[in-house]
């Protein structure tokens, strides 16, 4: 199954943007910041849902939550809206709800460890989670950025060992590193989730199938034992369209 998410819909009304996936796409994964929080929305989401031809999945918040936080308050935080987010979902009878493992002190340096420790507390608190509600918790690779926890297999391997969690994996993200047969080897029995777009190798820039240098193909062939859905990340809708046919056309 082919569906779309996009940071940008998430400043426009939910119903709209309902409106205009279900037309061309067979799931939304919603981005749940903004006008799209689940927690507001789901109420009148699960009302209007019936009378769409579509699936849902969901993304957990970026800005305001980080589950590696060395400040425990801001961790318990971060894990206890991610609860409260799970239990929204469920009346949306959705597919997996894809989360980012943290990120590390932006000021102060050699935190490394300790940042990976409170992430790996927060991941084992979802784990449970996960198990008690039936409801697949997908943890996310990141882009090679240096305040991003679980940008390499091992790192993110690592982050969920021990646990039952999946893996959301990021052929773009996974771009960045320069490793994505390395994701796709080591992790790859865990893909709940997969989200596609292009770069140029350096930057997470969210570009149309083919503009970049990600083989497609390649990694496509490797995913071929893969049932689970594909996600077009875009930057707007009409590139995401785009994307689409020309997924179409690989798979």
């Amino acid at each position: 199954m082919i569906g779309v998410s996009s940071t940008s819909f998430s400043a426009y009304r939910f119903e709209d943007v309902l409106e205009e996936v279900s037309k061309e796409f067979e799931l939304w994964e919603i981005f749940s910041e903004a006008e799209h929080y689940v927690q507001n929305i789901s109420g009148m989401l699960a009302v209007m849902a019936p009378s769409y031809d579509l699936k849902y999945s969901v993304h957990a918040p970026i800005c305001d939550t980080n589950i590696a936080s060395l400040n425990e308050r801001m961790r318990e935080a971060s894990v206890l809206d991610l609860i409260s987010l799970v239990e929204s979902a469920l009346t949306l009878n959705v597919s997996t709800i894809t989360v980012h493992p943290g990120v590390y002190s932006l000021v102060v340096p050699d935190l490394e460890e300790k940042s990976v420790a409170a992430a790996k507390k927060s991941l084992r608190t979802l784990d449970r989670i996960m198990a008690e509600y039936g409801i697949k918790v997908a943890v996310e690779n990141m882009p090679n950025l240096d305040f991003m926890l679980g940008r390499t297999p091992q790192e993110l391997a690592d982050l969920v060992e021990g646990t039952e969690l999946g893996i959301c994996f990021d052929i773009g993200h996974a771009n960045t590193v320069g490793d994505i047969d390395g994701f796709i080897d080591l992790l790859g029995s865990r893909f709940v989730n997969v989200h596609l777009h292009d770069n140029r190798g350096k930057i997470d820039e969210h570009l149309v199938l083919g503009e970049g240098n990600v083989d497609f193909g390649s990694a496509l062939k490797k995913l071929s034992s893969y049932k689970g859905n594909y996600v077009i990340e875009s930057r707007d809708f009409p590139s995401a369209v785009e994307s689409r046919d020309i997924l179409r056309q690989m798979l």
